[in-house]
């Protein structure tokens, strides 16, 4: 049997393919392409819950951060779509031609040496996954090491996130402050505005989102994904083991901010900017009820959180948006206390045994259905 098929179970990769099927033909089929690329924008959410679930379901890493990783990853691919719509011609009454706006507004007359680099595409795309997964291995480091966890490893990514926030927006000049990097236009010369490029855009979220959810699942069923539950459980027993907590904890985490960083960059080429609206910390506890509301142990419930919350909170906003927050507030509360193990544990507990029942009927039925008595 190939290895693949070890990845699944069999009612797993039904769920694979229903979701597969859901996110490439019924979508598409149903909405429009506003409404699609409304739903590409909440499944770049779904690539941060995904990370949630391995980093916290499954390695009991509680992280109130997220939105850091997800804001990095977007600010690398808006730097380099930024520079592309800044060339000479295109920004020739500047005071300063060939820099972003931003920055001529704010009397720079060169560009900084660190934007530099997002002039290749190539660079973009490493830089993406690499910047942060390299601020995550620095955060990790500094405290798994020292054997720092649970509630004070929360409010310590928290206060980075903060601290974040408050950079990007004090430094105007060469982030774009509170509003971001805005107008981007093309990608390697295609215009990214266009309805088409939102279709694809849509459909290479939904393969990135569907290879994510491979690599989790490998990572699940894999030796360390036994390990992660261990340590999620008994740590102590884990460290008197002989094994490396804090290594794999380190690992863990960086893997859920790649993931994350991949949402980002999706983001801002699907919906055409990036601020620091979404580094800080109410969008990274958003990001956290996005997968307690799926569920925090099923990378399937990952992308279903994502997009009900999503879609809720769009559906609220725009006939009582006063309303969303307390909505939010409740729906956090209702997970914790009614269904913590969230829309999956819904289904596994009232849906499948339906299912299940429903089957073995069937099977009753064939194994008993009378012969035609003998002429």
């Amino acid at each position: 049997m190939s290895p693949a098929l070890f990845l699944f179970r069999k009612r797993e990769w039904i769920s694979f393919a229903i979701l597969a099927f859901i996110l490439v033909v019924v979508f598409p089929t149903l909405f429009d392409n506003f409404r699609l690329n409304l739903i590409g924008k909440y499944l770049t959410y779904s690539f941060v819950a995904l990370g949630l679930v391995l980093c916290w379901g499954y390695g009991g890493i509680l992280s109130l951060g997220q939105g850091i990783f997800f804001g990095l990853g977007g600010y690398c691919m808006a730097m380099f779509l930024k520079l592309e719509a800044s060339t000479p011609e295109a920004t020739a009454i500047q005071s300063t031609p060939g820099i972003p706006d931003f920055m001529d507004w704010n009397q720079l007359t060169s560009l900084p040496f660190w934007w530099q680099p997002f002039h290749s595409f190539t660079f973009t795309l490493f830089a993406t996954i690499a910047v942060p997964v390299a601020l995550a291995f620095i955060i990790s480091v500094a405290m798994f090491k020292r054997r720092v966890g649970g509630v004070y490893f929360a409010i310590i990514t928290q206060a980075i996130a903060a601290i974040l926030t408050i950079l990007i927006i004090g430094q105007q000049g060469y982030t774009g402050g509170v509003n971001g990097i805005t107008d981007l236009r093309t990608l390697l010369g295609w215009d990214i505005r266009s309805d088409h490029a939102r279709y694809v855009f849509y459909f290479i979220c939904v393969a990135l989102l569907l290879a994510s959810l491979l690599l989790a699942q490998f990572v699940r069923v894999s030796k360390f994904g036994r390990l992660l539950i261990a340590m999620r459980d008994k740590e102590d027993r884990v460290r008197f083991s002989g094994y490396d907590v804090a290594n794999f904890k380190i690992f863990i985490f960086c893997l859920s901010a790649a993931l994350s960083a991949i949402g980002g960059a999706m983001f801002t080429l699907q919906v055409g900017f990036m601020s620091p609206s979404f580094v800080g910390i109410v969008p990274s506890i958003e990001m956290v009820i996005f997968c307690a509301v799926g569920g925090r142990l099923s990378i399937f419930g990952a992308v279903y959180g994502a997009l009900l919350v999503n879609a809720a909170k769009t559906s609220l906003s725009e006939t009582f948006p006063e309303l969303w927050l307390f909505a939010m507030g409740g729906l956090f509360i209702a997970v914790v206390m009614v269904f913590p193990e969230g829309v999956a544990g819904l289904f596994r507990q009232h849906v499948e045994p339906l299912i299940t029942r429903g089957i073995s009927l069937v099977r009753i039925g064939k194994v008993r259905k009378p012969r035609p008595a003998a002429e």
